[in-house]
C-alpha cells in the first residue's frame, strides 16, 4: 500500500482471497489471530465486519473471539481511516503543559471530534493515554511523526505540512 493513501475497499472475492492468502503463512488458530489480523490491517489499512466473518469461517475461531480480539486492540481498526492518523496524548504530563488548550485547538482546526475521520478522509483524529514523550509535552503524533511542545498557534503550521 502507497505511503498515506487510503485503501480501495476490496470486494468480498478479494477479501476471501487474501484471507485464504495470508492462512497460507499462518497457522488457523487462535495464537496466530493477532499476526492474521495486523497482515489484513497492512493490507487493507482496517478489518472490516466482512473479513471478521471471513476470518471466522475460514479459521473456525468463533466470530465473536474474533470480534473481541479484533476490536480490543486500538492498533487493529475496524474502520477505515483517513489518510493521515493524529494522535493526541491526553497523559497528565501533558495536559498540565498545555494539552487542553492544545486539544481545544485541535478540534477546532480538524472540526473532528476523538474517533472521527474527516469526510474528506485526509484526518483520523485519535487520543492516546501516553506515546512515551512526556518531556516534550503536548505531544501529537501525525503518521507516527512525534510533534512536541506545541500550542494552539504552532498547529495549524504542523497540520498544513500534511497537504
Amino acid at each position: 500500500m502507497e505511503e498515506n493513501a487510503i485503501p480501495s475497499i476490496p470486494t468480498i472475492d478479494e477479501l476471501k482471497q487474501e484471507i485464504s492468502l495470508i492462512l497460507q503463512e499462518t497457522k488457523k488458530d487462535r495464537e496466530s489471530l493477532i499476526p492474521i489480523l495486523h497482515k489484513l490491517t497492512q493490507r487493507f489499512g482496517y478489518i472490516s465486519s466482512q473479513a471478521l466473518y471471513e476470518i471466522s469461517a475460514q479459521t473456525s475461531i468463533p466470530l465473536a473471539e474474533v470480534f473481541s480480539v479484533a476490536t480490543f486492540y486500538r492498533m487493529l481498526p475496524t474502520q477505515q481511516r483517513g489518510r493521515h492518523v493524529i494522535l493526541f496524548c491526553e497523559s497528565l504530563p501533558c495536559h498540565v503543559v498545555g494539552g487542553r488548550e492544545l486539544f481545544q485547538a485541535l478540534k477546532a482546526e480538524l472540526q473532528l471530534e476523538p474517533g472521527e475521520t474527516s469526510k474528506d478522509q485526509k484526518w483520523t483524529f485519535l487520543t492516546t493515554s501516553c506515546l512515551g514523550v512526556c518531556n516534550f509535552g503536548p505531544v501529537i503524533s501525525i503518521d507516527g511523526n512525534i510533534h512536541g511542545h506545541l500550542t494552539p498557534e504552532s498547529l495549524p503550521e504542523i497540520l498544513n505540512k500534511y497537504e
